[in-house]
């Protein structure tokens, strides 16, 4: 179990505009602590829905198109989920090389076919995008 530990930091310039009395400060804190769900289920939908960018309904639906997935627990749900997060990531950040080969700011199918030809991990891959 993690236990968060809140370090102050002091700051070396008051400036009273842009900053509200301590009392407006910790009065802000308390309502953002109170407004978070409690209890053992809500932690565990809100560091699974935290952790995930993807939207696990949707990914569940996916899964279950597969005729040899029956159920699917959330906790399988989740990992595909983050699998896929994870794997994305890979792709673009390999696929970034080429952007910046070419000298542009946006990611196209061409830079992604290149890094799929280059890379030995996404040889799976070769052909799927056509």
């Amino acid at each position: 179990m993690s236990v968060a530990v809140e370090t102050p930091v002091a700051s070396t310039e008051h400036d009273s505009e842009r900053c509200g009395s301590e009392e407006d400060n910790r009065g802000v804190e308390s309502e953002e602590r109170s407004q978070q769900p409690t209890g053992p289920a809500a932690a565990a939908s809100v560091s699974h829905n935290r952790l995930s960018k993807l939207p696990l309904t949707r990914i569940k639906a996916l899964m279950k198109t597969d005729p040899d997935v029956s159920l699917a627990s959330q906790e399988s749900v989740f990992i595909i989920a983050k699998a896929t997060e994870l794997f994305v990531e890979m792709i673009a950040k390999d696929a970034l090389v080429y952007v910046q080969q070419g000298k542009r700011k946006t990611l196209q199918r061409k830079d992604l076919d290149n890094a799929i030809e280059a890379i030995d991990e996404f040889a799976f891959l070769e052909g799927t995008l056509d």
